[in-house]
């Protein structure tokens, strides 16, 4: 069977898209606007070609329609930038998003989608991007009614929030999905299934504490704060360290450190991780910290952020994959913050055809 080839949009590192080899889309060309992030998808998909630099470029624009025309591209995968207006419409900020290009970014998708014939497109995103609101014909308009206006002649529209923990991924992260597809052809959703705990997922790899390093590819601990530490292995499974009363994070001065509730706070083992945001790796951000186990002197153990290996996990990141090699641990961390899990958009783009 000859797979459908596609185009990527606001591609970044190519995280989420890892697992489409597997899929019937082959994407042929991609588009980045930033050279680091570029390279990294150019390195984990090397038979796509990167066009590097702005979407808004008119050359990089009219490249990406000839491309489309000439290998008869008919499936869109776009991310763009999610800055918007907020749910107010007209508000105080409303000069400054209409001074910020990168609002517009979706309309220069939506530009390439009038002067392609794709049978299915897919916009991903963060779940508020279903709310936002973009000036469009003298009005202020979310996406999905300015995608009812323009195209529900051709295409079926259907926006939608999938949460990943639903579809076999062993991490609560919700995106909103709009998929776009012509209505004499099909794209059904993916069938949901049971919560997979951290603990049937990353329960089986070797405690760590801060700073100790493994023989397991990926799977390290970054060197954490020692007050943080030790107010950590004080704190029990599903619990923050701020709420200690003895044990508690501290200044180098002592003075007790205040946060919200999900700071410092360790994952429970019976429940998917939460969200892996572009703060992954910081033990004082919010979710961040391994589960732990109780050991026989009353501490608990891995006070520290989940390793690599264990964020790859969660996340649906083979194994076994290579990065360039001046990707920092942060770089890692933050492109997966950003990303769609490979697993869910597998199964979203699964559903075409039936």
């Amino acid at each position: 069977m000859n797979k459908i080839k596609g185009i990527s949009l606001c591609s970044s590192a190519g995280i989420g898209e890892l697992l489409l080899k597997k899929s019937d889309i082959d994407i042929i060309c991609a588009n980045e606007l930033i050279p680091k992030r570029a390279a990294c998808y150019q390195y984990l998909h090397k038979k796509t070609k990167m066009l590097l630099g702005s979407i808004q470029d008119v050359n990089i624009k009219k490249e990406i329609i000839e491309i489309s025309h000439k290998n008869n591209v008919k499936f869109l995968l776009a991310t763009p930038p999610c800055q918007g207006v907020s749910t107010l419409g007209k508000n105080k900020k409303q000069q400054q998003f209409e001074k910020d290009k990168r609002n517009y970014l979706i309309f220069d998708i939506l530009e390439i989608v009038d002067n392609v014939d794709f049978d299915y497109v897919l916009i991903e995103n963060v779940p508020r991007f279903l709310e936002m609101r973009f000036p469009y014909e003298n009005d202020l308009l979310t996406l999905n009614e300015i995608l009812q206006k323009k195209y529900k002649d051709k295409y079926y529209i259907e926006s939608q929030i999938l949460n990943a923990k639903d579809y076999g991924i062993a991490q609560s992260r919700p995106r909103a999905i709009i998929k776009i597809y012509k209505k004499n052809l099909i794209w059904n959703n993916p069938q949901k299934q049971a919560e997979i705990s951290l603990r049937k997922a990353i329960g089986y790899l070797p405690s760590l504490e801060a700073g100790e390093i493994s023989n397991i590819k990926w799977h390290s601990a970054k060197a954490q704060n020692p007050r943080a530490v030790e107010a950590l292995r004080h704190t029990p499974t599903g619990k923050s360290a701020l709420t200690n009363k003895i044990y508690y994070p501290k200044k180098e001065n002592g003075e007790r450190i205040k946060g919200f509730h999900n700071t410092f706070k360790r994952m429970s083992w019976d429940e998917p991780a939460p969200a892996r945001t572009t703060f992954c790796g910081s033990i004082s951000s919010h979710n961040n910290v391994h589960p732990g186990r109780l050991k026989t002197d009353g501490t608990y153990s891995d006070a520290r952020v989940l390793t690599l290996l264990e964020t790859f996990i969660v996340h649906s990141i083979p194994q076994n994959i290579d990065f360039p090699r001046n990707a920092t641990d942060t770089f890692i961390r933050t492109m997966i913050g950003e990303s769609i899990p490979p697993l869910l958009l597998y199964k979203i783009i699964a559903g075409i055809g039936g």
